[in-house]
């Protein structure tokens, strides 16, 4: 068994770098292109050939790309502002400290 798992997961992860999804923003958000051009046509001859009938996929505009940077940017966002805002809280928390003690 651990053999068998072993071996699909390396097949997984060799198809995932054959594909270029573990490299650059650019080359995942290619990778993601050809996927969805390639899928819809392949889930649809299986879905013939089975005699099954699946709804149609929604239309959706994602980039993998615009996503990370933005997380990036929110991220950096957040640490800069950071020491202004514990200064902040600071003298907040020391003024609520000092109206308990009144």
């Amino acid at each position: 068994r651990f053999i068998i798992k072993g071996s699909l997961a390396g097949a997984a992860v060799y198809v995932a770098y054959d594909q270029g999804l573990l490299g650059s923003g650019t080359q995942g958000a290619e990778a993601l292109k050809k996927a969805q051009a390639a899928l819809p046509p392949a889930i649809q001859e299986w879905t013939s050939y089975l005699g099954w009938e699946l709804p149609p996929t929604p239309k959706f505009d994602f980039s993998p790309s615009d996503s990370w940077n933005k997380g990036v940017q929110t991220v950096m966002s957040a640490l800069s502002v950071a020491p202004a805002r514990a200064c902040e809280y600071t003298v907040e928390g020391w003024k609520y400290v000092k109206d308990l003690v009144k």
